[in-house]
């Protein structure tokens, strides 16, 4: 089970110290919403599982030849909107460098967390997906909200629910294979058609 401490009243200087208290480590994360801070230390099945989501999502870029910049659980903070968070993966695609990534990954393992769409969508990420109990939901930014999606804009054609099937694999290893396998079984039979 994660491990999750949340903090009231604090200022954006109170959130910047407990920042620099942690250093450069990626746990605690620490998130922070207009005074409210959340500190989560994952738990290894939470991180095992955002792991292999990213891997599972690198697999999918490489297989359709779509740059990627892989940022982890990179700080993404706006001292004047009063909003920091840090995804439990994120990712930059295409050829060009951004401010914000284009995808963040949320593991939800654990209730009652810190509204982290709010903070996005202040910071401008496009899409954020959320894991729950085994599936993925997408969430879109359009405008000045996030819409809930079945598909993923940023990664376009991939297929989300074949994704999920592979999450549950004994290793990495297994997963990205098979799921590699089953996306040039599904490619071949487009180009077949």
């Amino acid at each position: 089970m994660d491990h999750v401490v949340f903090l009231h009243d604090l200022s954006w200087d109170d959130y910047e110290s407990l920042l620099r208290m942690r250093g450069d480590h990626s746990a605690p994360r620490i998130s922070y919403l207009e005074g409210e801070v959340e500190i989560l230390s994952p738990s290894r099945t939470h991180e095992s599982i955002r792991s292999l989501i990213g891997c599972l999502v690198e697999a999918y870029c490489l297989e359709n030849g779509i740059r990627f910049r892989p940022l982890g659980s990179w700080t993404l903070r706006d001292r004047p909107k009063r909003r920091g968070a840090e995804a439990d993966e994120c990712y930059i695609l295409g050829d060009e460098d951004a401010e914000r990534p284009h995808l963040a990954i949320e593991v939800v393992w654990t209730s009652g967390r810190i509204d982290k769409l709010e903070i996005y969508r202040k910071l401008g990420v496009a899409e954020v997906w959320y894991w729950r109990k085994g599936r993925i939901q997408p969430y879109q930014l359009r405008g000045e909200r996030y819409v809930p999606s079945t598909t993923s804009q940023v990664l376009p054609g991939l297929d989300l629910m074949l994704l999920q099937r592979f999450l549950d694999q004994p290793t990495a290893y297994d997963a990205i294979i098979a799921y590699r396998k089953a996306l040039r079984a599904a490619a071949d039979s487009v180009d077949a058609d």
